[in-house]
């Protein structure tokens, strides 16, 4: 599974290479707004915490797991608000379905995870972004 900050890395990348070519407007070069390089670095180090902190659950019982699922959103709420709410809807969308699908990769029966707590989504709880 790939880490969302490494695609945002890479179009970034991606694009400032186009802006620079010509091929792509500064304006239509989302990545540039949506993902500054302190923004992601950020995350990167918040979401890696949360994939390690999962992987090392033994067992992965349901208190354990959400305080974890807590610690990284609570994480992203703060890095949200420190650099001007940069999370949209599709990153919205797109982190939450990475901290469910850490959990699944961990072993973690998602699906009766979010039963027996009575939650749609992982982040819901907890998240302001």
């Amino acid at each position: 599974m790939e880490r969302l900050t490494h695609r945002w890395r890479r179009e970034t990348v991606e694009q400032e290479a186009a802006v620079a070519e010509g091929t792509l407007s500064r304006d239509e070069a989302y990545a540039l707004q949506a993902f500054p390089p302190a923004f992601v670095a950020a995350v990167d180090v918040a979401l890696e915490a949360y994939e390690l902190e999962v992987a090392s659950l033994d067992p992965p019982t349901d208190e354990a797991v959400w305080a974890a699922v807590e610690r990284v959103v609570l994480a992203l709420n703060d890095i949200d608000a420190d650099h001007g709410h940069p999370i949209e809807t599709i990153s919205r969308e797109e982190l939450s379905e990475y901290i469910e699908d850490v959990l699944t990769d961990a072993g973690i029966d998602l699906e009766a995870l979010l039963q027996r707590r009575g939650v749609d989504e992982a982040a819901g709880e907890w998240r302001d972004w």
